[in-house]
């Protein structure tokens, strides 16, 4: 069963982690979610589920105006042949939450590792860090460093790389 914002927070907590949230509208889009940047300071953030020719997955996750070469970006997060988005069934499954949702704390449902977490190095020039806690109808806000300090928790080494263009 995948994880609620709720069980998000409840491990933020455990872990004494700060965050904060602001409910919203559902956003699908970042389009749809720029609306908010004036009630929600820091780095706003859009995601990528991708899938490789092996069936190996990965999640991107950017400043929300980055640019990406899909056609290359295969050559620097080491995947092999060229990526495709992954299968809504694909996210539900390996990540618990279904599109317009996405975000890094995503990972909370990833208990098999099975994918891997890309971070976009410029995103990690802001302080604070803003995404969606497993439900697009609000962002929560939360320290860089304590963001690795909560993948570290969920098992995840994020690769930190510079995808962007």
């Amino acid at each position: 069963m995948p994880k609620t914002p709720k069980d998000l927070f409840d491990c933020l907590d455990a872990l004494g982690i700060a965050h904060s949230t602001v409910e919203h509208p559902p956003v699908f889009t970042v389009a749809e979610s720029q609306g908010l940047r004036d009630q929600i300071a820091g780095g706003h953030t859009k995601n990528l589920f991708l899938k490789d020719k092996k069936g190996t997955y990965f999640l991107v996750t950017m400043e929300e105006n980055a640019v990406v070469n899909l056609k290359s970006i295969h050559t620097l997060i080491g995947a092999s042949g060229r990526v495709s988005f992954g299968k809504p069934e694909a996210l539900m499954e390996k990540l618990g939450v279904a599109p317009g949702s996405v975000s890094i704390f995503c990972a909370l449902n990833d208990d098999a590792h099975d994918v891997t977490i890309v971070i976009d190095a410029p995103l990690l020039e802001h302080d604070i860090i803003n995404a969606h806690p497993l439900s697009n109808d609000a962002t929560t806000s939360i320290n860089r460093e304590e963001l690795m300090r909560f993948l570290a928790h969920t098992g995840h080494e994020p690769m930190i790389l510079k995808v962007s263009t």
